[in-house]
Order: structure tokens, then sequence, then C-alpha cells
């Protein structure tokens, strides 16, 4: 009877101490397997947007970069293609996502739960990337020679569902034009050359990199009048929304564009992030975009955007304090408070196409 006591204490023992081995086990899995728990690797996702624009292209240089310098941090960044911005932002807000590209203005809206968006995001700037440098063009022969020539003409202001319109509207509005006083059209920018050449539409608003591909295409296929901004209308738009900011389009860049045409950035490319990420993360994956950037550069051309004068660039969207920490020990910040100059972008500093600005 006493044997087969110490037996049956000696098979409870064996399974007490196999249950804890097994409950040991979960919790270090736990600590590598879901990048939630302190010591172990976080898994960060980073939202781009379909394939056939730049944010894919910019993402995966950013996370290659990123997994082959990481800070104190052990991470693994992996670039998932999205529907873009505005998908971006409200899986960042869901928590679906750790780091996410997005356009300026479409942040710019979506930080203030304005131009339709149901509710205040709140999200963080980490670094401002290139430039979306976009105008109206027209057919020669539409008689369209200003902005406010549009009234009561069909207007390609994008692709469907894009989000366009929270930065279109704005400058149609500043030039005494409704939105409901054009018809607007959708089109990716190969359709809308397209639309333009055999007559279904008058205008089409298009742009991203200097030069933008569209753009050149439309110019050698028919004569086009690039429609000029107001002057006063733009330094107005530049004063009242942070995400506007002035670029020159150098004369000669397209057929037909003789003299230097005083354009906008319409809504940077930008990485951003929830604010509820933690500064110690931040801090490591700015510092790392930071340290690293020329390989970034190497990757991509817009990877030449992080310089002193544009990475903390504000365009209304606050930046999270773990960028803030590393930008002020590097003095990014004080260059990029400076009033810049109207230079005109890098033509090998590709920015977000529109397709992609979703």
């Amino acid at each position: 009877m006493a044997l087969m006591l110490q037996i049956s204490q000696h098979r409870a023992l064996v399974a007490s101490l196999v249950l804890s081995a097994l409950m040991l086990g979960c919790k270090k899995s736990d600590s590598t397997g879901d990048g939630g728990a302190t010591g172990g690797r976080q898994f960060l996702s980073m939202g781009t947007a379909p394939v056939g624009g730049a944010f894919p292209v910019v993402g995966g240089a950013i996370a290659e970069v990123l997994n082959e310098h990481k800070g104190t941090v052990d991470w693994k960044v992996q670039a998932k293609g999205t529907k873009g911005s505005q998908e971006n932002i409200r899986r960042l807000q869901q928590a679906e996502l750790e780091l996410a590209l997005s356009n300026a203005a479409i942040s710019y809206f979506a930080a203030r739960g304005e131009a339709g968006w149901d509710k205040v995001y709140d999200i963080r700037a980490i670094a401002t990337l290139a430039p979306n440098v976009a105008l109206f063009i027209a057919r020669a022969d539409s008689g369209i020679q200003s902005i406010a020539d549009l009234k009561g003409k069909r207007v390609i202001t994008g692709p469907a569902g894009a989000g366009f319109q929270m930065f279109v509207e704005p400058i149609l509005a500043e030039h005494g034009v409704a939105w409901d006083e054009i018809t607007s059209l959708n089109a990716t920018q190969s359709g809308a050359v397209d639309q333009l050449g055999d007559g279904a539409a008058d205008a089409a608003f298009l742009g991203g990199a200097v030069p933008t591909g569209s753009i050149t295409q439309a110019a050698s296929t028919f004569d086009v009048t690039y429609v000029p901004f107001d002057e006063a209308a733009r330094q107005k738009l530049i004063e009242k929304y942070a995400f506007f900011h002035p670029a020159t389009i150098p004369g000669g860049t397209y057929k037909g564009l003789d003299n230097d045409f005083l354009g906008l950035n319409v809504g940077s490319m930008h990485l951003i992030t929830a604010a509820s990420q933690s500064d110690e993360l931040i801090y490591e994956v700015t510092k790392s975009i930071w340290e690293n950037r020329a390989e970034i550069a190497g990757k991509h051309p817009a990877g030449k955007a992080i310089n002193e004068k544009n990475v903390a660039r504000n365009t209304g969207i606050e930046y999270h304090p773990g960028a803030i920490k590393f930008y002020e020990e590097v003095g990014v910040l004080e260059a990029a408070e400076k009033p810049a100059a109207e230079e005109a972008p890098a033509a090998d500093a590709p920015a977000e196409e529109p397709a992609a600005a979703e």
C-alpha cells in the first residue's frame, strides 16, 4: 500500500513538472510571437497601397533597410499592400498596423475628423517624404485658361475612392469654384490622358513626381494648357493648410511649358503611426531611417527626401514624441522650422502617384 502511494505521488510530481514546463514554453513563445511582450521580437506591419504607385516600392525599401539595421528593439518589419492612405489610417487606429504611408493632405483631415472622416483619428507623423506636385492640365482647344474657367467643365479629379477631393476641393474653392460646379470624373493617370485625348474630358488634375509621366504623355499627344494657379489664391492655400507647400516646375520640363510654373505640393507622402505606439519603438525606427537614409535612397529615389529640410517638415500632423526626441538630438527640427525657399522638386525623386493616394 505504501509503495502504491509513493508511485502515485511520483506520477503526480512528474505531471506537475511537465505542466509547468509546457506553461513556461507557452510564455516564451508568446514573448517572441506576437511582438507585444517586452524583450521579444516585435513584428511591425507597414501599410502601403495597391501595386502601381510609389507607396509599395517606397514602403518596401524602408522595410528592407529597417530589417537590415535594427535599433535596440528586435523588430521584423513587413510592408503590406492595402487600398492606400484611407485604409491605412483606419487600420492604425484599430491596431492592425504599426506603421503606414499616407498622403499628408488625407492625414491632415483624418486627424481633425473633417472632409468626410467619421471621427478624429489619433495618428502621428514619423517622417515627411517625397512631394506630390500636381496641377490642372487642359486641352488647348477647351478654352480653359484659368482654374475659374473649370466651372461647368468635365474635370478628372483622380481615381475613384482615392480621396483626392480632400485637396482638390480646397484648391477649387480658393479660386471661386464649388465642387458641384464641375462634373467630376474618375480615372487613373493613364486613363485621364486617354479621356483628354478623345475629348471625353476637358481637364484633369495630374501629378506626383516631376516630371510626371502622364503629363509628359499628354503633352506629346495633343496641345496642352498648363492651367495656372492664381498667385493670391496659391499663397492663401499655403497659409491656410499646412500640407500645401510651394513647388516650382522649371520651364522646359514639359513640351509647351516654356516658363517656370508656380505650383503646389498638394500633400507629401509621409510615414505615420498611431499616437499609442511606444516612444522607444518610434525613436528607434526614426533613428534607423535617418542614419540609413542613403541606403533607402539607393533602393528608391524618394529616399532623397529624407533630409534636414524635409524629413520633419510640418504638414499639419503632430509628430510622435519618439520621433521628436530623435530629431531634437540631431538638430533636424531647427532646420525644418526655417522658411523654405520655393524650390523645384528633384526630377529623380518620385512622389506618391495619384493611383496610390487612396
